[in-house]
């Protein structure tokens, strides 16, 4: 390999320290991928025969990223759990030999170091990182369906304890400095602009003995006597939310407990075998997908060879939970100062109270300091009228639901910001055609659809109305990406694509209710699904209210397909519209510990709760519909790709990720099975499961949505 094209590079230092240099060339972030054994081996071997080494200091070449981990693209490469296997021995060879090296070896770490990037850092004798924001670590290979294949779980669990390695492993925490050396897994913190130079000291004083993991008196019992009990507790507090539906939590736990009993040797092969079949199963798969699609999401602009503009500054209209939190990602991600105007000082001052409110836990863990907390503070301001808006690039529009309001707002846009700006209006329902109908520059109207609460939603759907130009569509998909959101470039109609699809479920949920299926069997059946929440918990969630004003708007638009069974109006003559009142299907006194259904709702729709359905059948009675409704999306060019509604869909609404969305899902199934089971529901059931044109001509041509 060409010198200028390498990977890893060495340079010797006069006092004998060698410093290796990841670069990976054409990247922006250095991945290990198995075409560098060849680099890396030849590498090894010059280390090893150099008598004159004292030490090695492994750094990134890139100015933020130190590793982010293995290129999962190896593992798609991978034909059997064998081969994957391999892959796995590979690595845990690689670091085995960086480990068994008689010359002190240090990690020094500015950016990330995931996944295999921490196995590296864990091979080696020592890790120092940088206090820069970007400095993260942890093993997220849970989020691909996978355990750390490369050492990393008979590693972490030596460095840190059983327990906290767990924790590490099972959720993909990320940890940031001071927590990881707080946990004993780095030994220094230093500036970034002497990363290296103290990772060369630290190599100078020689390889540092072997430490054990700081325990209290009941972590020593518990990883001890007692480590049966942790195990035990660990699979349950897991299972608790993953239903069993992840087989990658098992295997880690079960990998961990092998190699602590049996030893690191075992435990590695043991690790590498399991590595193997979870990258066979299909959860592993579809979870793969997810990533790959997301990450080509992430690089689109959403209008084909067209340049976003820099956005600058934003403003924000109306100071509710929607603007205040729109307000926020804007300010702590985006990194731009909102100008946010409300009718009112007191929407003003709530706004601002909750940008607090989501800072304040940021300088409790010390992530941020508190001048940085006021910097953010400072960086929102309010009016009432519409100074201060000159100067803003975008105006993403929060207030109700009201097709004149919302018309006004945006002459008021037009008339009082520049000319450039672009007006993104947060609507959930109405079109965004109408909204541009009386504009005197509707090419720079969008929807800019968040999900709440909006700092916790990875989604925003960017809607485009056949005016909008190619240039709105660019900067409103590279802010949306700036503010942290995967956004997603839907057509303009009724529902957008998110909720149109939800509302199927939820009608057909609401259904059932009314058939006598009890409230917690629907919900838990959906949960156990994989749903994180269950459509009547969702309902009350989202408000009954606001579910009784949505499903006319949809059954205008679409048809006798979207119609609401008729309890909506029982419940709010009852004054029930869900969680915001502490009155809907559950109780919100707090009396009682955990969440428990209000049985007197059931007198309210005229019902008496008896299960009937096997849960085979529940679920197929909701999902369904669902499934039917996204491919009439597709249909109807509502959604630009299959890949498009899987991940809006799983960011979106929570459509369980191990399915891989509701296109790789039908895939699973196949078109004709969904078509029978659609058209037999058609016949038992009503005209509502009718199956869209795709799905009869995909079911007749036995087609897929994807090619693989």
């Amino acid at each position: 390999m060409e010198q200028n094209k390498s990977a890893f590079s060495l340079a010797v230092r006069e006092n004998g320290i060698g410093v290796i240099t990841i670069d990976v060339p054409g990247e922006s972030m250095n991945t290990l991928k198995a075409t560098f054994a060849d680099e890396v081996a030849t590498l090894m071997e010059k280390i090893e025969s150099n008598r004159d080494l004292k030490g090695l200091v492994f750094i990134s070449g890139k100015p933020s990223s130190f590793v982010a981990g293995a290129d999962i693209r190896m593992i798609n490469e991978c034909e059997t759990a064998v081969d994957a296997e391999s892959l796995a021995r590979q690595g845990q060879a690689l670091f085995d030999r960086i480990e068994g090296l008689s010359i002190p070896v240090i990690a020094a770490i500015n950016g990330p170091a995931l996944g295999g990037g921490l196995e590296l850092a864990l091979a080696c004798h020592a890790r120092v990182v940088s206090d820069s924001a970007k400095t993260v670590l942890g093993v997220p290979e849970v989020q691909l369906g996978l355990l750390p294949g490369s050492g990393g779980t008979q590693r972490l669990p030596r460095l840190v304890g059983v327990q906290q390695a767990l924790t590490l492993m099972l959720t993909g925490k990320q940890l940031r400095p001071k927590q990881a050396l707080k946990m004993g897994l780095v030994d220094e913190i230093v500036p970034q602009s002497i990363l290296l130079e103290a990772a060369v000291k630290l190599a100078e004083k020689g390889k540092p003995r072997a430490k054990k993991p700081k325990l209290n008196l009941v972590s020593k019992i518990l990883e001890g006597p007692l480590s049966s009990v942790l195990y035990k507790k660990a699979r349950e507090q897991a299972q608790k939310k993953a239903l069993g539906n992840y087989p990658a939590i098992d295997k880690i736990i079960d990998t961990v407990a092998y190699g602590m009993a049996k030893g690191k040797k075992a435990g590695l092969a043991y690790e590498a075998k399991q590595f193997g079949e979870l990258a066979m199963s299909d959860v592993s798969y579809q979870l793969r997908n997810i990533f790959f699609a997301t990450t080509e999401i992430k690089k689109e602009t959403g209008a084909d060879g067209v340049k976003p503009t820099q956005v600058h500054k934003a403003g924000v209209l109306g100071g509710g939970l929607m603007g205040g939190g729109i307000a926020h990602v804007s300010i702590s991600k985006a990194k731009v100062p909102v100008r946010l105007k409300d009718i009112n000082q007191e929407g003003i001052k709530n706004a601002l109270a909750y940008h607090y409110k989501l800072l304040l836990p940021k300088l409790q863990r010390k992530i941020l300091r508190k001048t940085e907390l006021q910097q953010q503070m400072l960086m929102l301001t309010g009016t009432t009228k519409y100074d201060g808006f000159k100067d803003t690039d975008i105006v993403i529009e929060a207030v109700f639901e009201d097709l004149e309001l919302k018309q006004k707002m945006v002459a008021d846009i037009e008339e009082n910001a520049a000319e450039h700006t672009i007006f993104a209006t947060n609507t959930s329902s109405l079109p965004i055609t109408q909204i541009a109908a009386k504009a005197a520059r509707p090419e720079q109207v969008i929807g800019l659809h968040y999900f709440s609460p909006v700092e916790k939603m990875p989604l925003a759907e960017i809607i485009t109305h056949p005016g909008t130009s190619p240039e709105t569509i660019a900067t409103t998909v590279e802010f949306a990406k700036r503010q942290g959101k995967t956004p997603v470039v839907v057509k303009d109609g009724a529902g957008f694509y998110v909720n149109r699809i939800l509302a199927p479920y939820m009608n057909e949920a609401a259904r059932l209710l009314l058939a006598g299926e009890p409230i917690e069997v629907l919900d838990k059946t959906m949960v156990k699904f994989g749903f994180p929440v269950g459509p009547i918990t969702l309902l009350d969630e989202v408000g009954i209210d606001v579910a009784g004003k949505v499903a006319p708007i949809l059954t205008d638009a679409l048809g006798e397909r979207f119609r609401a069974p008729d309890a909506f109006s029982k419940l709010l003559d009852d004054g029930r519209k869900g969680r915001k009142t502490k009155k809907g299907f559950y109780l919100y006194d707090g009396k009682k510990k955990g969440k428990h259904v209000d049985s007197s709702v059931y007198e309210v729709v005229g019902i008496t709760p008896n299960a009937k359905l096997a849960s085979s059948e529940l679920i197929e009675r909701c999902v369904l519909p669902m499934l039917n409704e996204a491919a009439w999306c597709l249909q109807e060019d509502i959604i630009r790709s299959p890949r498009d509604g899987d991940i809006g869909a799983i960011f979106g609404i929570g459509f369980p990720p191990f399915r891989g969305g509701p296109f790789r899902y039908m895939d699973s199934l196949g078109a004709k099975y969904i078509v029978e089971r659609l058209q037999h529901y058609a016949n038992t059931e009503g005209s509502r499961f009718q199956p869209c044109q795709l799905l009869l001509d995909m079911a007749a041509e036995e087609r897929s949505f994807y090619s693989k």
